[in-house]
């Protein structure tokens, strides 16, 4: 199979993904989760990414019949016991409730999910299993930060994030170049940070090339927009970084408030930032919208966010 990237932060690659690779991930993916014989998987993701994908070889795998469905509903969930969602699908479960609990797994993944939202989503007895994965590795490889049986991963010096195992692609479609430059002596060398801890447990910190540099000072996007989540009045949070003839870059804030009537200022979100991360990681700019603009695959379009000023309110000091 021949899979493009997302194409969240640039021009999408195709991924070439032989059959080993995917019917071993999709069985390591039903061991991890203890899915019983006879389980059905409800899709409601595009076919044509990945997480859609490793949804209908798990049915293939598993000898059931996936229930194909444009989106996620009560009536499209009946009798299927698990299923693969992003953030904004989580947020709108949790926001209809009465059948929230009705799976006996959610695999969450394609995005960054803050720990309030997984909070809330187990308090309401979501069965959420949080992923982290990509193209290249046929999807979700990692599980509430362990990885899936024969796959490994670790930290390079870099801070980067290297994967190995039986789940990596086989190459770049016509990009050789690509190719070599992504294996590191059989490591596929990501372009995430993250940390592994003594029991190796792995956490995942952003994207490299999410990195913000602003006044000589670095600062992950993405550790910013989790912390920026679990301030009050704020429901979905991104950061990125706008040219700044100042600083470089200055850390911008994107917000979709609770309450658009009564929003979060910059003040706060500054503010609620500097008490838990370095003073240089407070957003510098405020963009309030009323939904995050996404790619088909459930990503935020950061292209857009980066490039592009908001029609609605903006501040910047």
């Amino acid at each position: 199979m021949v899979i493009a990237t997302s194409g969240s932060t640039g021009r999408p690659k195709g991924v070439e993904l032989s059959a080993a690779a995917l019917t071993y991930s999709a069985r390591a993916s039903l061991d991890r989760i203890g899915a019983a014989p006879g389980d059905r998987w409800l899709l409601c993701l595009p076919a044509t990414h990945i997480a859609g994908i490793q949804v209908l070889v798990r049915s293939l795998v598993a000898g059931t019949e996936p229930v194909v469905a444009g989106h996620l509903s009560p009536a499209a969930a009946s009798g299927c016991a698990h299923v693969s969602i992003v953030p904004a699908q989580l947020r709108r479960l949790l926001a209809e409730g009465a059948w929230a609990d009705t799976f006996t797994s959610v695999l969450l993944g394609g995005a960054a999910a803050g720990a309030g939202l997984i909070a809330a989503a187990r308090d309401a007895g979501v069965p959420v299993v949080t992923t982290y994965g990509m193209s290249e590795t046929c999807g979700g490889c990692v599980y509430d930060g362990l990885p899936l049986d024969g796959v490994a991963v670790s930290a390079g010096g870099d801070g980067r994030i290297r994967i190995t195992g039986p789940v990596l692609f086989s190459a770049y479609r016509l990009r050789q170049d690509l190719t070599a430059a992504a294996f590191d002596d059989g490591w596929f060398r990501t372009s995430d940070l993250g940390v592994l801890d003594a029991s190796g447990h792995v956490t995942v910190r952003g994207r490299a090339d999410d990195v913000i540099n602003t006044g000589g000072e670095k600062v992950v996007a993405s550790e910013v927009a989790s912390v920026l989540e679990t301030c009050p009045g704020v429901r979905e949070a991104v950061v990125v970084g706008r040219l700044d003839e100042e600083w470089g870059e200055r850390v911008t804030a994107v917000i979709v408030p609770d309450n658009s009537a009564q929003p979060p200022t910059l003040d706060l979100l500054s503010r609620h930032v500097r008490e838990r991360l370095p003073r240089y990681a407070a957003p510098r700019e405020l963009v309030l919208l009323d939904a995050l603009p996404m790619l088909p695959s459930g990503k935020p379009d950061l292209e857009i966010l980066r490039r592009e000023q908001s029609p609605a309110e903006n501040v910047t000091r």
